[in-house]
């Protein structure tokens, strides 16, 4: 980051620019770097200060007879002239103008001057002619205000290329000649030889001349992503577009990609492109004679426009055609996600949540209990004398009472609670809200529902199984984690299973208290 200061009586004009180091260097060093001639010096000083007025911008330029003529015979022309008076004085042209297109046509005037040589300059003024003319145009509409200043800004935001062309001949003559390239695609390039692109280096430049710091600050903007805040900035980001798509030579293809813009932009329903593109035409003859320029040809604006929307409108086909495949295949990219995930978490033998799901949500829901003062109780189920049933009918009969008791969970466990498979034959579920009694409530519907429905059939006789169920809740406990919580369920559990088998043990303070299942 390097700041550039420059002083003159009334204040200080500071502007931090971005360029690298070695650029810098470069710039300030090269001999033939565009200067300005001392009017145009006096107007930036002028216009830097804190009231400048027209008398004191006409008084300096009448200091240079042929710069007055031809501001004078720039506020009669068509572009400028709102009725049939003729202005025949500076003081009068300057109040025609206004003071920014003032300074435009100033600075204009005086980098113009031995240049018409030179084709490639000529080629990248009259992009900034055209600029000027659509962003003059733009900001009637969407920022009044700011016209003046917007149309200035517009002009000189390519007068970086006159720093970097000067600076570094030899790379410029294979950059710039290269007539191919898009104004997007130049940028690119000069990014990758210098660091920075020429709106930035143009910004720099402006704030060496002395111009007014929002001035310089929108030159360096000028190529940056459209900002759809700050409409007057938006106005000189459009404008380059338009200007590249009137000089295309396959204009309609360039055209197609403004037209996207307007269309994304929210401001864009006070704006007509046909409009623009027809007060562009309406304009650049008079101003390009004005600055002693050749415009380019006119444009059938109608049929430009209409082949630009049919372009647009086989491009969206083709990009909802892509978007639909792409969108296809990220649908089935979450669908498999989806199912990874579930499949990373679920029993596949129960459909109840697996052990290290369990222990995650465990985990969880103890940290959201003691940080919201909530509590939850732990229900531990053991499915008695299951190694018996497996000896007595086999495995595949132990997998089916598996089975039909995760899906007997699933219907009794309301929407919140969490029922899973702990290992084997033991599950555990988890109860939000709930105290002890209300958990050895459920715990008597799960084992009243047993006693009636058996889990698997021998052939046509029932196959019932009992289970040992301990319940430990979090408020009745110094529980310090998950883990301990779930461990003192477990502990119940097996005081029954110890004691006999199908029952209900609730941890408490002093110790588990059994309950048969039929109490």
């Amino acid at each position: 980051m390097r700041a550039i200061q420059t002083k003159d009586n009334s204040k200080d004009l500071v502007l931090s620019t971005e360029l690298p180091a070695f650029l810098i260097a470069d710039l300030v060093n090269c001999p033939t770097l565009p200067t300005l001639p001392s009017v145009a010096i006096n107007i930036l000083k002028i216009a830097r200060t804190e009231h400048p007025s027209v008398n004191e911008y006409a008084n300096a330029i009448e200091r240079d007879p042929a710069l007055t003529i031809r501001i004078i015979t720039l506020a009669n022309s068509a572009f400028f002239s709102r009725s049939h008076i003729k202005v025949h004085s500076c003081q009068e042209a300057t109040a025609r103008l206004g003071l920014d297109t003032t300074l435009a046509a100033v600075m204009s005037f005086s980098l113009l001057q031995s240049r018409g040589v030179d084709v490639h300059y000529q080629r990248v003024w009259m992009r900034s002619i055209i600029a000027s003319l659509a962003a003059r145009y733009l900001a009637t509409r969407l920022c009044p205000d700011m016209t003046g200043p917007v149309f200035t800004a517009a002009l000189l935001q390519d007068i970086g290329i006159m720093a970097l062309r000067a600076t570094y001949p030899k790379e410029s003559n294979n950059l710039y000649l290269e007539t191919a390239l898009s104004h997007r695609q130049l940028s690119e390039s000069e990014q990758r030889l210098f660091g920075c692109d020429h709106s930035q280096v143009g910004a720099w430049l402006a704030a060496k001349w002395g111009v007014p710091t929002p001035l310089a600050q929108r030159i360096g903007d000028s190529h940056g992503e459209y900002d759809i805040t700050t409409p007057d900035k938006m106005c000189v980001q459009l404008s380059g577009p338009i200007a590249d798509a009137w000089l295309s030579p396959h204009p309609a293809q360039a055209l197609m990609a403004v037209v996207r813009e307007f269309e994304t932009y929210q401001g864009a329903h006070a704006i007509s492109l046909r409009h623009l593109l027809e007060s562009i035409q309406e304009r650049l003859p008079a101003l390009a004679d004005m600055l002693q320029m050749t415009a380019p040809p006119l444009q059938n604006n109608e049929s430009l426009l209409a082949e630009a929307q049919q372009l647009l409108f086989q491009q969206t086909l083709q990009l909802r055609a892509r978007l639909d495949t792409h969108q296809a295949e990220l649908t089935s990219l979450r669908q498999r996600q989806d199912e990874l995930e579930e499949r990373s978490r679920t029993d596949m033998l129960t459909g109840l949540a697996n052990r290290s799901w369990l222990e995650e949500q465990m985990h969880k829901r103890f940290v959201l209990c003691q940080e919201q003062s909530r509590t939850m109780s732990v229900v531990f189920i053991d499915l008695d004398h299951f190694k018996k049933l497996n000896d007595q009918y086999g495995h595949q009969m132990g997998d089916n009472v598996l089975q039909k008791f995760g899906k007997t969970l699933q219907l009794i466990i309301r929407e919140g609670d969490l029922a899973g498979r702990w290992g084997g034959e033991e599950f555990l579920i988890v109860l939000p809200e709930e105290d002890a009694q209300a958990a050895k409530v459920f715990a008597k519907r799960i084992a009243e529902h047993l006693e009636i429905t058996p889990m698997a059939h021998d052939d046509q006789d029932p196959i019932h199984v009992s289970v040992s169920i301990g319940i430990a809740c979090l408020a009745d406990g110094g529980f310090g984690s998950a883990d301990e919580l779930v461990d003192a369920a477990d502990k119940s559990m097996y005081f029954i299973k110890h004691t006999g088998r199908g029952g209900i043990a609730v941890y408490g303070d002093r110790g588990a208290s059994v309950t048969p299942i039929n109490d």
